[in-house]
C-alpha cells in the first residue's frame, strides 16, 4: 500500500497565522508532529512533556502542545508533538479523526469521513422499547 505525504497547515493557537508542512500520512502515529522550530515560531507552546515509542521499539519523550492544525481545508484545534529538527513531520490519527478524513492507501489520498457515534436507545417511561 505504501506511504504518501500531503501538504498540511500548522496554525497559531489564535488560528491567525500558519505555515504550510508536507507530512508524511501515518495512522500508526497517534499525533501530529511537526518541526519545533515551526511550532515556536507561531508561538504554539508545549504543556506536557509525553513518552512515545518509536516504530523501531526506541523510547523517547518529546513535548506536545495543542495548536490548530489544517487539512484539506478543514482545521481543528489538535494535540501536535514538537519534533527534533530534520525529523519529517507526521500527520496523525487524532488530527486525522479531529478533520473527519480517513486514508484511501490503496489512491493514496484522504477522504471525508462520517464521525462515528454509538447506538443509543431512546428511554420511553420505565420500560423503554
Amino acid at each position: 500500500m505504501g506511504t504518501f505525504r500531503v501538504p498540511i497547515e500548522i496554525g497559531d493557537p489564535r488560528g491567525e497565522r500558519y505555515e504550510q508542512v508536507e507530512a508524511l500520512v501515518d495512522t500508526g502515529a497517534t499525533y501530529t508532529t511537526a518541526p519545533a522550530s515551526v511550532l515556536q515560531r507561531l508561538g504554539v507552546t508545549p504543556h506536557d512533556r509525553v513518552p512515545f515509542i518509536l516504530a523501531d521499539g526506541r523510547r523517547i519523550e518529546r513535548d506536545v502542545g495543542q495548536t490548530w492544525v489544517r487539512v484539506d481545508g478543514k482545521s481543528v484545534i489538535s494535540l501536535v508533538v514538537f519534533a527534533e529538527e530534520g525529523v519529517e513531520p507526521l500527520l496523525g490519527a487524532y488530527t486525522l479523526a479531529g478533520v473527519r478524513l480517513t486514508v484511501d492507501p490503496a489512491n493514496q489520498r484522504l477522504v471525508p469521513t462520517p464521525g462515528l457515534l454509538m447506538r443509543s436507545r431512546a428511554r420511553l417511561g420505565h420500560g423503554g422499547t
